[in-house]
C-alpha cells in the first residue's frame, strides 16, 4: 500500500489522539518529533476553552509531549479571531475560564455585562446559575450569542463533564435564539488554523479521533482527512453508522509517522 501524501502541513487533535486521560498515545511523541525535524508545519487543536495554549503546553510537556505553545489552536482562540473578524474591538460578557478570557483581551475586547454586543459561552469547571440567568437577560436584550463549540460533554479525570452545548442549548430554550459556534466541526476553525501557519488545505492532512467534529470539520474545509481509533470513535462499526468517512482510519498516530517526509 503507498504512503499518502506528501503534506506539508498537519493538524491533530489533542485528546484521543495525541493524549488519552492524560497519557500520551503510543507513537505520539515521535510523530511530533519527526514533524518538527522535517520542518513540517503543524497545529495541536483543542475545542477546550478552559486552558490558555500556554497552560496547554505545559499540561502536555507534564505529559512527556513537547508541543511548542505557538503550534497550540483552541476554540476560545478560533472564537476570537471570529469576532475579531465581526466586531472588532467590541464588548462581550462572558462564562468561561482563563483560556476564553485571555483569548479575548488579546483582542482588545472589553468584558462587561452592560449591554456587550456578545455573550460568549465557554467551558467552566462550574456553571453558575446567576451568571446564566444574566445571559439569558442579555440575550433576550439583543446581545448575540457566541459559543465556543458543540460539545455537549468533554473529558474531565473525574469523567465526562457537561459541555457548552448542553448549556447553550438552554440558553436558546429560554431565549429562542440560537447560538453560532466557532469551533469544530464548523471548518471556519480549520481555515483559521491553516490561515496561522500559512498552510494550504490541499496539502495538508486533519487527524482526529471523532467522526462528528474532527472528520466533518475536516472534509468540509477540503482536508486529507484520517481518523485514529485511539479516542471517541473507536470502533469500524461506529464509523459505518455515518454518512460520510474519513481518507484514512487508522489505530493510532503510531501509524502516520511513516508518513513524514
Amino acid at each position: 500500500m503507498t504512503t499518502p501524501g506528501p503534506f506539508d502541513s498537519w493538524l491533530s487533535d489533542m485528546d484521543g489522539v495525541l493524549v488519552h486521560e492524560g497519557v500520551p498515545v503510543p507513537g505520539a511523541n515521535k510523530l511530533i518529533e519527526k514533524l518538527q525535524s522535517a520542518g513540517k508545519r503543524f497545529l495541536v487543536l483543542t475545542n477546550n476553552s478552559i486552558y490558555t495554549p500556554r497552560d496547554l503546553h505545559v499540561r502536555l510537556k507534564n505529559s512527556g509531549l513537547q508541543v511548542p505553545v505557538e503550534s497550540i489552536y483552541t476554540s476560545a482562540m478560533a472564537t476570537a479571531d471570529f469576532l475579531q473578524s465581526q466586531r472588532p474591538k467590541g464588548s462581550a460578557y462572558v462564562i468561561g475560564e482563563a483560556g476564553l478570557t485571555t483569548a479575548l483581551h488579546e483582542i482588545g475586547y472589553v468584558l462587561t455585562d452592560y449591554r456587550p454586543d456578545y455573550v460568549v459561552l465557554g467551558e467552566t469547571r462550574r456553571y453558575d446559575f446567576g451568571a446564566l440567568t444574566t445571559a439569558v437577560r442579555l440575550v433576550k436584550s439583543g446581545s448575540r450569542l457566541i459559543c465556543t463549540n458543540p460539545d455537549t460533554t468533554g473529558p474531565s479525570p473525574e469523567g465526562l463533564m457537561l459541555g457548552v452545548g448542553a448549556v447553550a442549548a438552554m440558553i436558546t430554550a429560554a431565549t429562542g435564539s440560537e447560538a453560532y459556534f466557532p469551533g469544530k466541526p464548523n471548518p471556519l476553525m480549520m481555515r483559521n488554523a491553516l490561515r496561522r501557519i500559512g498552510a494550504h488545505s490541499e496539502t495538508t492532512v486533519m487527524i482526529g479521533d471523532r467522526m462528528d467534529t474532527d472528520v466533518l470539520s475536516g472534509l468540509e474545509a477540503g482536508l486529507e482527512t484520517v481518523l485514529v481509533l485511539s479516542g471517541v470513535t473507536d470502533t469500524m462499526e461506529e464509523v459505518e453508522r455515518y454518512p460520510f468517512r474519513p481518507n484514512h482510519v487508522k489505530d493510532s498516530v503510531a501509524d502516520l509517522i511513516d508518513w513524514i517526509e
